[in-house]
């Protein structure tokens, strides 16, 4: 049962990710954090987590006869 509630939680997340790829909050935004522009902060910020939830997809969501040993 909480393996089932992890994963449903997971891909919440991935939903979650999927409706904030697209930066409509700071896409005309000039402003700039130590010499970045505030889009290009997000995004970093963004891939981060894209990265963070994919590995944890694949370590709590996978199918385990995918798995290679």
């Amino acid at each position: 049962m909480k393996k089932n509630i992890r994963r449903r939680l997971l891909y919440l997340a991935f939903f979650v990710l999927y409706l904030l790829h697209n930066d409509l909050w700071f896409w005309h935004d000039p402003s700039l954090v130590l010499g970045i522009p505030i889009g290009l902060i997000y995004h970093i910020g963004f891939c981060v987590a894209a990265s963070i939830l994919m590995i944890l997809l694949v370590n709590f969501a996978w199918p385990r006869h995918l798995h290679v040993n």
